[in-house]
């Protein structure tokens, strides 16, 4: 009951909401996409350049949002990371249909969105490995990643239902509101270190600061972050890190057809109305909301009876092959209610590898997460 209660669990359930709200600002244009192809006149194919441009913007800036996680701390970043993408969320509402260049626009702002976003895993990483010891780092991860499925799982009704009364808009600026606040309050709450925390007490500060496995070199004398040099070479030539970065590619390629075209395809190919696609395309989320936790812990149980390699990365390849049965036996499910909730379990089954893939570049990474 004490750890659950300590302030580095009390900052990983605020990581939760930030991670929910992300994948909320993600999912949201999903639900509205239906909505903007019939008000900006375009197709499928088009809807999936401006999905497509926030990836593109999340994925250019991965390292710098590291990096500057790394240099200013996860505190400012993550505070300045939501607030950006209130903002964005907020214009994605404000552009008019009969503009110019309505798709172009459409697509930048997403990009910047994206580029927005960035920051938050490797900001949350940089959390971890300064606040959470090594064999809690798998639930810490859970929980954290367990705001995604929350964030996309448990909102499709409540979006959907402001869709229909209040337009696609509203939603946007519902999202853009809860993003703006959440960044406020993680500013006022948390703390780059847990020795710059007053809320943590010595017994507290004790135990992090034997777990966290931090090379003694890479310390600065006041516990700051962004005190070492960053070993570019060494990361780029990591073995360890590209198979990693290789695996994770996969995770996401997977992941991302749940997040932005899953609604669409029960609506679309499957035949089922809004209010019944709105229902199981929960189904996926809830689904990776508890299997986050689940294989959080038992990564973190793994790790500590049999090692990391079992812990992180025989759990995470179990996950994957697990994930590729349900996806295959999903696609060929011709009911569509029996499909639904088969290729929920492969996004279950998905995310209980998700806390390895994010404990395993903090073990390694240390100050550079």
């Amino acid at each position: 009951m004490k750890q659950i209660l300590a302030v580095r669990y009390l900052l990983v359930f605020w990581l939760f909401v930030l991670s929910a709200i992300a994948f909320l600002d993600r999912t949201n244009i999903s639900f509205a996409g239906t909505s903007i192809i019939r008000d900006y006149r375009i197709d499928n194919v088009q809807l999936g350049l401006i999905f497509s441009a926030f990836l593109v913007g999340y994925a250019a800036f991965q390292v710098a949002g590291g990096w500057l996680a790394g240099r200013m701390g996860p505190r400012r970043v993550l505070a300045a990371g939501v607030i950006w993408w209130g903002v964005f969320t907020a214009l994605t509402a404000t552009i008019p249909t009969d503009i110019g260049n309505a798709l172009a626009i459409l697509i930048g702002v997403r990009f910047l969105l994206g580029a927005g976003e960035a920051v938050v895993y490797p900001a949350t990483n940089q959390f971890v490995a300064e606040w959470i010891p090594i064999q809690e780092r798998g639930l810490a991860n859970g929980i954290i990643f367990a705001g995604v499925g929350a964030g996309a799982g448990l909102t499709p009704p409540l979006l959907v239902a402001v869709n229909r009364h209040y337009g696609w808009r509203a939603s946007f600026w519902m999202c853009a509101v809860l993003g703006i606040l959440a960044g406020i309050a993680w500013y006022l709450l948390a703390r780059d270190t847990p020795e710059e925390h007053k809320s943590v007490k010595p017994a507290e500060l004790k135990r992090i600061q034997a777990g966290r496995g931090l090379p003694d070199a890479d310390a600065g004398t006041d516990g700051a972050v962004g005190k070492a040099r960053v070993p570019w070479l060494r990361i780029f030539l990591s073995r360890q890190i590209l198979t990693l970065t290789l695996s994770y590619f996969s995770f996401g390629y997977v992941a991302w057809v749940f997040f932005s075209w899953f609604y669409i395809y029960l609506v679309q190919v499957r035949g089922l109305d809004t209010k019944t696609s709105a229902f199981f395309s929960m189904l996926p989320f809830l689904a990776m909301t508890v299997c986050c936790l689940v294989g959080g812990a038992i990564s973190d149980w793994l790790t500590q009876r049999y090692g990391v390699r079992l812990g992180r990365s025989g759990l995470g390849a179990l996950s994957l092959g697990a994930t590729s049965i349900f996806l295959a036996l999903g696609a060929r499910v011709e009911n569509a209610y029996t499909a639904g909730i088969v290729l929920a379990g492969g996004a279950g089954a998905l995310y209980l590898s998700q806390s390895c893939f994010w404990s395993v570049s903090a073990d390694v990474g240390g100050r550079h997460s």
